[in-house]
Order: structure tokens, then sequence, then C-alpha cells
């Protein structure tokens, strides 16, 4: 699909797919220039990259498209990353390989959420359900999704550990209010952060080209102003990398059979109902977050 056209499966909206709905800046919820730097050594290879510090932010996706990536519109508009990764700023793209490029949403759904993009020519515009049927790519997606996971798990432990109880060994140690247990040499494990993630693609990608999801549970960001954004990913809509390749009966490969985007509204950390109170359900997630936050 090559349109910015209605589809009653699509999980974002058609000014999302254009590219001009308005955006945060991409630190705001995004994996920051901070926890990148921190993480580099310990999670990339010599041939990752980053994008140059240099070059202009972009507002929309819209804007971002010069000589080189201006034919890549609407529903192809990640192609614009892969095409030429090195022509957004770092605040955008996190990282990039031969074969991965690593971007912060431009329309995240939560606090942090970055997407994963494949530039194989042979997998990179196949349906999901489809590219993973071939078991070296799945590895290879699998492994660099690892890898874009723990690089969200340090960010949120960048912005929230110093509110969580699970983190307050660590925090104390890292302050200079305690000191580590004799023969100890690494700081208290904290919270397993990646745990928390969620980490798979739509069963009904709503741009062409494929890309993996990697983000935190909580569901708060300016841009989850819909029921379809929150059940795209908390519910089946979502599918775990983990779980692939799916069964041929599988009930995913049939999202709008399955009704997933329409079902009642549930609170991903208490389970309350809000059938479909939007609203209601935004302003309890708020709540929730701060709870979150400090277990």
């Amino acid at each position: 699909m090559a349109s910015t056209d209605s589809d009653p499966e699509d999980a974002i909206t058609k000014e999302e797919i254009a590219g001009t709905a308005p955006a945060p800046a991409p630190e705001t919820a995004g994996v920051s220039q901070g926890t990148k730097r921190n993480a580099f050594t310990e999670l990339m290879s010599p041939k990752t990259k980053t994008a140059k510090d240099s070059a202009p932010e972009p507002k929309t996706l819209a804007s971002t498209r010069g000589a080189l990536t201006r034919s890549f519109k609407e529903r192809d508009g990640l192609g614009a990353y892969t095409h030429d990764p090195a022509a957004f700023p770092p605040s955008r793209v996190i990282y990039y390989t031969d074969d991965f490029v690593a971007i912060n949403d431009m329309y995240p759904k939560a606090s942090v959420h970055a997407l994963l993009l494949p530039r194989s020519p042979a997998r990179s515009r196949q349906h999901p359900f489809d590219a993973f049927e071939d078991p070296a790519f799945l590895a290879a997606v699998r492994a660099e999704a690892a890898k874009l996971r723990r690089l969200v798990a340090k960010e949120l432990r960048r912005r929230y550990g110093r509110h969580s109880a699970q983190e307050r060994a660590r925090e104390a140690v890292l302050d200079g209010e305690a000191e580590l247990a004799e023969g100890e040499k690494t700081l208290p494990r904290g919270r397993d952060w990646e745990r928390e993630l969620l980490v798979g693609v739509h069963a009904h990608p709503s741009m062409n080209d494929l890309h993996v999801h990697v983000l935190s549970p909580d569901m708060v960001s300016e841009c989850m102003r819909h029921r379809k954004h929150y059940n795209s990913f908390h519910t089946p809509f979502l599918v775990d990398v983990a779980d692939f390749p799916l069964a041929a009966d599988d009930p995913r490969r049939h999202p709008g059979k399955a009704g997933y985007n329409d079902r009642d509204l549930v609170c991903w950390r208490c389970g309350e109902n809000f059938g479909n109170r939007f609203k209601q359900l935004k302003e309890h997630l708020a709540v929730e977050f701060e709870e979150w936050k400090k277990e």
C-alpha cells in the first residue's frame, strides 16, 4: 500500500503515515545522546556508525525529504532512514550498520520508543510474517533487536533509576552514599529493565518497510491519542519477535478478523477495564506510570 488511504487495520493515523502530524522532540521520548555515549563501547561493533551531530533536526518526516529522500513518501517514509541514515541527526538515528538502522520513533507511543529497520533489499519490503520465515534473517533481526533492547533499557535506567526501589542499592553506590560489599567488583544489578520492554512487530504494519518496535510498556506519550494506538501494543496485535515463525493457523495472521484493535481498553499494569473510555484510560496510565517507575 503506497498511500495514506484509510485502512481499518492501521494502527496509526493518516497524518502519522504522511509525516505531517505534530511530533515531539526526539530526545524527549527516545534514546538520548548520553545513553548512547555511555553504552557505545559495550553494545556497538566497530562497524557501527552514528549520525552526524551537524545534521539539521527535522520536525516531521515530510520536512526531511531532500534530493535523496523526497521519493520516500507516506507509507514508504521509513525507507528514507535505511536509504541514507547519515542524513538524519543523532537525536533521530540512534545508530546504523550495513544491515540495520535504529531510530527513535517520530510518533512515540511510550516514554521511550525506538524502531529497528533492516536494510536487506530482499527482506525489508516484505511483511514480517513472510520475512521471518527465513531462519537466517530472523536470527539476525533477533540479535540486533537484543542490542537495541539493551540500549533502550539503559535509557530507562538513566531516566527512572533514581525513582525505582529495585535500583536503590545501585544508586546509593553511584551517589557515593554506600560502598560495594567486600569482594564485590561490580555494581548491584538493580532492576531488569530489559525484561519489561515490548519488542515486536505489528500484525498489520501501517508502513511498508519492515520495522521492529522496541518500547517501554507505559504508553505515556503525547502521541498516544487513540484507542488503536494503545491496543496495537497491548493486545496480540503486537507480535513478539520471540514468537516467530508463526504457525499457519496462528490467529495473529488475521488481525482484522481477530479484532484486536477494537477490544476493550485494559490497563497493561493493573488490568482495569475501561471499555471504550480512552480519556479515562490515559489519565489512569499517567498515575500508573508514576507507580511503575517506583517498582
